[in-house]
């Protein structure tokens, strides 16, 4: 499975946080929101749900029948960057798109990611191209948390 969801990037000391405030019993939903936003500074419960899932794509915290919870096995920095290139949908075509030809700016990948875009997303938001950017520049900016990619002067590149 693949999941969409990048919240802002920040650091892996914080997703490692925001995974500890996880409970290692199942929790609900709410309850796992309200101690995400407790337990860090992500502010609303809305960005906490967005960062529950990105944890999931990364391993670290599973649902169950019953909410959700921390994994025990924390994963370490390696798994951490192989689950996002394989777990968050389009962060393989984005690190793709840093092995050709040099850096490449958000524009330029977002070129690359483009056409991978699936059409239903395309038809619902007249404003799907900035959605897209956006979405590009935070995953080139996870990929860069990962040790997968670098900032340079003219863009990102493939570490």
């Amino acid at each position: 499975m693949r999941f969409k969801v990048a919240p802002e990037p920040r650091s892996l000391a914080f997703v490692r946080e925001a995974s500890a405030a996880l409970p290692l019993v199942p929790g609900s939903e709410d309850d796992c929101c309200a101690r995400v936003v407790e337990a860090t500074d992500v502010g609303s419960r809305e960005v906490a749900r967005e960062w529950i899932t990105f944890l999931r794509a990364l391993g670290l915290v599973e649902e169950t029948g019953s909410g959700y919870r921390r994994l025990l096995d924390a994963a370490d920095d390696a798994a951490l960057a192989r689950a996002f290139r394989e777990r968050v949908f389009a962060a393989g075509t984005v690190l793709d798109a840093l092995e050709t030809d040099g850096p490449r700016d958000v524009d330029g990948v977002f070129e690359h990611v483009r056409g991978t875009v699936p059409t239903w997303e395309r038809n619902r938001s007249p404003g799907w191209r900035s959605d897209w950017r956006e979405r590009v520049r935070r995953l080139l900016e996870w990929a860069v948390v990962f040790g997968l990619a670098e900032r340079v002067d003219a863009g990102y590149r493939a570490v």
